[in-house]
């Protein structure tokens, strides 16, 4: 038995745990937040972050989809990588939508999940799976670290492969034992730091070739890598060059929507002005995007593989350029390094022959998002345009999947990089946790999630969170009843058989008051705006419920004219 006072010998000083490496990796690695369910099969790592409270915050979810998204939203926020923490098995499946969001959005996220101990390993033990199989398509690298010892390798080794090239998900398994176990104390690494391509000086040159030689020039832009200083000189490289400028799915805040150059957003819904405008462009800069199927209208706005137009793709993946389109001149760069090579090119024409093409196109996009009657006594395009008036320019707006976004992403101005958060996976039950997640990290932004019913009803128990944490999110729900995406296409391919896409609802106002949040109703457009009042004073997180007919099924469409076009398609 030693004495109270004994010195502690140099071997027992040296000694640690996996847990406490995991978490000495992520302070190294700059995490302040990481979002969680608890599960056994981590405890470990939680009774380490007991003692970091005041360098990493923990935040605890209801469910592990919504701990997923918010690790998701972090990373598309911040350009850094968003962590959760999970635990096997039930936590790891959950969490999945999260990864592959991640992986289709191209954002740095981290997943940990528990793992049984390694001895009870390849027995189909409680919960077991092999996550390197489960997650090999959906992360840009999934791995178990066996050896505690190897804790800060793996940790390096993923915050770098998260952020570098196309930015992606990383998935880690740690068997509890691992994490429990006590190891000898590992040096950690250095920081992580981003890798990324740069475009050469020729590529630069044979890009002010193809724009001196063109006629109708046009840029879509978007993608993941941005950061405020790349969007200033995407802004200053269109302002020399008089382009018009279309923005990619949800990514409609690289550009200021009021700036005089933008055309609008290239996505579901495109104005079909815009649409013809890139078609009927002799040189098409993609600055970014992937050109996936939601930006090109399911692959029909471009040619395949040869577009007609001249095509120069910038993206951050190799892998990316050619996989559809074949470029004329493909590029691989980071968009800091693309935007400041960008900025810097200068026309050496005192007047460019497409001059006027961008105020054109402009006066197009504003023509295009002026609210258009739609039935009902609730008219969206208003109450969209009355929110972006009431709201200051750096608000934060999140959404999932639905026909209601529509609305959001006609009729609302992003003014500020990085306000809007919102799936190109086309996920549901995203909105509400990235909002919350938004919140936590800019508690003095504006923080507002966009959903329909059916988007909300899968993270509403995030409410919850919410309240834990004081996180005063403004949750708006479009509530008509029914999954109404589906039921659009039920409609345009079986008109008149309605089956399997109504939905019974709770009072969402009340519903958000049994929570201890703020609760409305509106019926009516003009009792949206004394709505949004009473909730942006109620200092806690509040809920707005709109009631729309199914008839209003999209800002262009009604359930009727989409049902007699699937009429017609049937020859009806």
């Amino acid at each position: 038995m030693s004495l109270p006072n004994a010195p502690v010998s140099d071997t027992a000083a040296a000694r640690t745990t996996g847990a406490r490496l995991v978490v000495d990796a992520l302070l190294t690695h700059g995490v302040e937040r990481v979002f969680c369910v608890p599960g056994e099969s981590f405890l470990a790592v939680l009774d380490s972050l007991h003692d970091e409270t005041e360098g990493i915050q923990t935040i605890v979810c209801r469910h592990e989809a919504a701990a997923a998204n918010m690790a998701e939203a972090v990373g598309k926020l911040t350009g850094r990588p968003g962590v959760a923490l999970v635990t096997r098995g039930p936590g790891a499946t959950h969490a999945s939508i999260g990864v592959h969001t991640a992986f289709q959005d191209s954002t740095p996220m981290i997943l940990l999940i528990g793992q049984c101990a390694r001895e009870h390993l390849d027995r189909e033990a409680f919960q077991e799976i092999d996550y390197r199989r489960m997650f090999g398509q959906m992360a840009k690298w999934v791995a178990q670290i066996d050896d505690p010892k190897r804790i800060p390798e793996y940790l390096s080794h993923a915050f770098h492969t998260a952020t570098s090239g196309r930015p992606g998900p990383v998935v880690l398994s740690l068997p509890e034992d691992v994490l429990s176990d006590a190891c000898d104390v590992v040096p950690g690494a250095p920081a992580y730091q981003r890798v990324a391509a740069s475009p050469s000086t020729a590529q630069i040159g044979k890009l002010r070739e193809l724009l001196e030689s063109a006629q109708r020039p046009m840029v879509i832009a978007g993608g993941s890598g941005w950061t405020p200083d790349a969007c200033a000189d995407l802004q200053r490289f269109v302002e020399n060059w008089q382009l018009p400028i279309g923005l990619a799915f949800r990514f409609q805040d690289t550009l200021d929507n009021e700036h005089p150059n933008y055309a609008g957003d290239v996505g579901l819904g495109i104005n079909p002005a815009l649409a013809q405008r890139i078609r009927d462009a002799d040189l098409l800069l993609a600055l970014g995007p992937r050109l996936g199927e939601a930006t090109t209208n399911g692959y029909t706005l471009l040619d395949i593989p040869k577009t007609k137009q001249t095509l120069v793709h910038v993206h951050q993946g190799a892998e990316e350029l050619g996989r559809v389109y074949a470029a004329d001149l493909p590029i691989v760069s980071g968009m800091p390094e693309l935007a400041t090579a960008l900025a810097a090119l200068k026309p050496s024409a005192d007047k460019l022959t497409w001059a006027g093409a961008a105020q054109e196109a402009h006066r197009a996009y504003l023509d295009w998002r002026k609210p258009r009657p739609i039935p009902g006594d609730v008219q969206m395009g208003e109450v969209i345009q009355q929110l972006r008036a009431h709201l200051p320019d750096d608000a934060i707006l999140t959404n999932g999947a639905g026909n209601y976004a529509t609305w959001l992403h006609r009729h609302f101005s992003y003014r500020h990089y990085r306000s809007q958060l919102a799936p190109t996976s086309g996920a549901m039950g995203y909105g509400v946790p990235a909002a919350i997640a938004a919140k936590s990290m800019y508690p003095q932004r504006a923080v507002v999630a966009l959903a329909g019913d059916g988007c909300f009803m899968m993270a509403a128990q995030e409410l919850a969170t919410a309240m834990q944490y004081d996180l005063h999110v403004l949750f708006i729900v479009v509530n008509n009843g029914h999954f109404g995406t589906i039921r659009m296409h039920q409609e345009r391919h079986y008109p008149n058989r309605v089956h399997g896409t109504g939905l019974t609802n709770p009072d969402f106002a009340a519903f958000a008051r049994s929570f201890g949040a703020h609760g409305e109703t509106v019926e009516r457009t003009e009792d949206f705006l004394p709505a949004l009042q009473r909730s942006l004073e109620a200092k806690r997180a509040a809920v707005i419920e709109i009631r729309m007919p199914q008839e209003a099924s999209t800002p262009g469409a009604t359930l009727e004219q989409i049902r007699e076009q699937g009429r017609k398609l049937r020859g009806e």
